[in-house]
């Protein structure tokens, strides 16, 4: 028998509807890994489902709903194989979207992280919103992707087919090496979830490895399945997890600067909610603001020895959107 050298590992949390719909296509393309799910103490019928349907599948059992960061930091204490694929639970694997990433590790040593491509389940013709071909971050922390800036999402037309370095890979369809995952420790298990890929990614840069995206693998993604854009506590985690990854990662002489000049554009942002009558998300933004005040000093000590200089693609994303009229990655 043929050790398996693929962990891919699904999260999972009362979502026993999305497990029938997507599992089969997981299980179908991945004759070559062992497939996990991992159940953050689910109180609908994944449990049975997985043991009635899917035998085949193995199952680790969190104690409780720890969410995406600290949910797979737990499970994967439990999972040896050399290479873990975290996939969210809505993600509809295609053929040989494993092997690609294998030759990536085995023959790049530098290579940490992978990201395949990332087309739209709903729409499959179109990048999706999660990852696309790779994300980047500005000099602020806002997130972008080759394929996706902001709500503007671009129709694949192979302009991404390529492999290259990228600075985040999506969380949706992660790629990472087991080693590089513990000597990291992790996500960060107080982001509970959002922007904890980022944050893994920009501190697998500061130790000098790569993250890459390769057109080779595809998965479609459905996107928002667990938390939608219109819900706050979506809104109250993405920033509050952006400025602690901020506070943690910025090289030391870039850390006030960076950080005062993010928390007055998230200002603009809350007022932008206001004027548009979200004023969920606008208290939301202010609730992340005093969550983040209130841990500075214990996120300061999370900091590595060293911050790379070299993190950011542009210097705002948000003036190159909104100002220079920029919607495409190219």
């Amino acid at each position: 028998m043929v050790e398996k050298k693929i962990a891919v590992i699904i999260l999972n949390w009362n979502g026993a509807s999305l497990l029938a719909q997507f599992l089969p296509s997981v299980l179908a393309h991945s004759d070559e890994a062992t497939v996990y799910v991992a159940d953050n103490a689910s109180t609908d019928t994944s449990i049975s489902l997985l043991k009635e349907q899917f035998p085949s599948v193995k199952i680790i059992q969190n104690t409780g709903n720890f969410g995406f960061a600290q949910g797979y930091n737990m499970a994967l204490q439990q999972v040896e194989e050399p290479y873990y694929a975290l996939v969210n639970s809505d993600i509809e694997a295609t053929e040989n979207w494993l092997t690609p990433m294998l030759t990536l590790f085995e023959n790049q040593h530098d290579v940490s992280i992978i990201q395949p491509k990332l087309l739209d389940f709903k729409n499959k013709d179109y990048f999706e919103y999660a990852g696309a071909a790779g994300g980047f971050i500005d000099q602020f922390g806002y997130p972008f992707c080759r394929g996706r800036i902001f709500n503007t999402i671009e129709k694949d037309t192979q302009q991404y087919d390529d492999e290259r370095d990228i600075f985040w890979a999506s969380g949706a369809c992660l790629f990472i090496r087991k080693s590089v995952f513990r000597e990291l420790n992790g996500f960060d298990g107080d982001f509970f979830a959002h922007q904890e890929e980022i944050d893994l990614c920009w501190r697998a840069h500061n130790l000098g490895y790569k993250v890459k995206y390769t057109s080779q693998s595809v998965v479609y993604h459905v996107g928002g399945a667990t938390l939608n854009n219109s819900n706050p506590k979506k809104t109250f985690l993405n920033f509050r997890n952006s400025l602690l990854m901020l506070l943690k990662n910025l090289p030391k002489n870039q850390l006030f600067p960076i950080l005062l000049m993010r928390l007055i554009l998230d200002g603009i942002a809350g007022i932008q909610f206001l004027f548009q009558g979200k004023f969920n998300h606008c208290y939301a933004i202010l609730k992340a603001h005093f969550h983040f005040y209130h841990l500075i000093s214990y996120t300061l000590r999370k900091r590595g020895s060293y911050q790379s200089k070299n993190y950011f693609y542009t210097k705002s994303i948000v003036y190159s959107y909104f100002s220079k009229k920029i919607r495409l990655f190219r």
